[in-house]
């Protein structure tokens, strides 16, 4: 079902956010958890338009994509416009023109026409805590500085690829010219915004019904992701990034050269 554009219905968004994270779209359900079927996500789009048109809407809805998936053009960005809502692509800038299946610089050119927001999320999807000097240069200024050229636009926001931070990551992502940085946190946020943003990330399972309920004052559901997200990382931390990763993709059913491999594992 559409949902008329939401231009000028609320002159006056809350100062609250809850920032979307979601990856790729396909026309059919999946067994990989990063992938949504597009019929869901039409259904996640009209939950946001009534929640924006709403009197009462406390807490914003914000969509933000990463890794520039091709499907975020073909599938996601029509359905955006045609509810009136723009989104945040986060691009892994090596990739673009380069990997099957992922975006190039016509389409995110025309993204970032269509009124989008373009960031980085890396030049290789390198998890950043991995990196050296030498390599975080590459994957936080390369990639900046190769996008900006590009799109003839500046570009000021980092998604971190796999979640993975560090103060020493958080830092060179300061002096590498990002003013905000997007995590895998899921909170909300108030503006203005800080150095770093945290996000809720989408897997396929995720029903409208059930995202509903993290909007709604006074649920828990965002307190019990939050809980999640502790133990997760703890998880981490206990098996290291390798195990993890391996674990991670048995889990989540991950399928071969999708979401830039078990480094990716959020």
């Amino acid at each position: 079902m559409r949902v008329e554009s939401i231009t000028g219905e609320q002159a006056q968004p809350p100062l609250r956010r809850l920032y979307l994270l979601y990856h790729e779209l396909r026309p059919y359900k999946s067994r990989y958890s990063y992938v949504l079927e597009t019929e869901s996500f039409e259904r996640h789009m009209d939950l946001f338009v009534r929640m924006r048109e709403a009197e009462s809407c406390e807490l914003w809805p914000e969509v933000t994509f990463d890794d520039g998936h091709i499907s975020n053009f073909e599938l996601a960005a029509p359905l955006l416009q045609s509810r009136g809502m723009t989104a945040r692509f986060f691009i892994t800038a090596g990739w673009t023109g380069k990997k099957p299946g992922y975006m190039g610089w016509a389409e995110l050119r025309s993204l970032h026409k269509a009124g989008h927001s373009i960031g980085a999320h890396g030049w290789t999807h390198k998890l950043l805590t991995h990196c050296s000097d030498g390599e975080l240069q590459t994957e936080l200024v390369k990639s900046r500085l190769t996008l900006e050229d590009k799109l003839g636009t500046s570009v000021t926001t980092m998604s971190l690829p796999g979640g993975r931070a560090n103060r020493h990551v958080l830092d060179a992502c300061a002096k590498g010219g990002y003013m905000q940085v997007y995590t895998s946190e899921p909170r909300a946020e108030s503006l203005p915004l800080g150095a770093t943003v945290g996000r809720v990330t989408i897997l396929g399972t995720m029903q409208s019904e059930w995202i509903a309920k993290l909007f709604e004052p006074g649920s828990r559901a965002l307190a019990k992701l939050e809980l999640r997200y502790g133990m997760k990382e703890a998880a981490k931390k206990l098996l290291g990034d390798r195990l993890y990763a391996g674990l991670w993709a048995r889990l989540n059913r991950k399928e071969p050269g999708t979401d830039g491999g078990e480094e990716g594992a959020e």
